[in-house]
């Protein structure tokens, strides 16, 4: 795979979208494009790791999903129990670790244990990570960090003028996480549905209309070389990004 000549994001987060639209545009049951969904998962996580990108973050189960058929939903809990056992040995063999963010104490007890037992086994790889958010949504996630928070200066151990953000953040399910410097929807909607939305603030996002089902390596690429033509200035202005980088 060619590699960008502009910076590689070290973070990106990609909110796979598009799979039963796939599987209904072949007459197919939608569980059938949740499967082929599961073989590109594979494919872009071996190309983001080319690219030299060191984290990816999937979008893989909301907690909005749950309200989806019950059908539907077993049989996703399924493929995800199917995946973690098929892809431990790979993600050993190729040293990604493996983190979970959501509240994933939620999640069928089968699937829990495998999902522990691959990060159990993934814990002391350092230079890439596969995370997948698993019963996730953002807002969630900003209520429970609440209540951690609150419950860390209930004992003392945050002073209670700390109101940094850096300070607030390791109570998010991503602590110890970099925020996402490149977000990825698929399937041509314009929307972030609940997704990382407070590590997000200054991440660059890219929608492509592709089915994610169909997404390659080659739609990866694409996404990473628009990344990389984008100016990020957080808050500076274009003179003060271009002093920085010449400095």
């Amino acid at each position: 795979m060619p590699i960008p000549s502009g910076p590689i994001p070290n973070h990106v987060a990609i909110i796979m979208d598009g799979n039963g639209r796939w599987a209904k545009q072949r007459g197919l049951p939608r569980i059938e494009g949740h499967r082929r969904g599961v073989e590109t998962v594979r494919e872009i996580t071996h190309a983001a790791r080319e690219l030299g990108v060191r984290c990816i973050t999937l979008y893989a189960f909301s907690v909005e999903n749950w309200k989806r058929p019950a059908a539907e939903v077993g049989a996703l809990m399924g493929l995800l129990e199917f995946f973690l056992k098929r892809e431990t040995a790979n993600l050993v063999r190729d040293k990604v670790r493996l983190r979970a963010i959501g509240r994933t104490q939620d999640l069928p007890e089968p699937v829990r244990r495998q999902l522990d037992a691959a990060m159990s086994e993934t814990a002391h790889f350092n230079d890439y990570t596969l995370v997948l958010a698993l019963n996730y949504g953002s807002r969630t996630e900003v209520v429970d960090a609440a209540r951690s928070y609150a419950s860390a200066l209930a004992a003392g151990t945050v002073r209670q003028d700390d109101t940094s953000w850096e300070t607030f953040a390791r109570h998010l399910y991503t602590s110890g996480m970099p925020d996402p410097d490149l977000v990825i929807r698929t399937s041509g909607e314009h929307r972030v549905s609940n997704f990382m939305l407070s590590q997000a603030a200054y991440a660059e996002f890219v929608f492509t209309p592709v089915l994610w089902p169909d997404f390659t390596k080659v739609d990866l690429l694409a996404a990473v070389e628009i990344f990389g033509k984008r100016e990020r200035r957080f808050g500076l202005t274009s003179e003060q990004v271009k002093s920085t980088t010449s400095a």
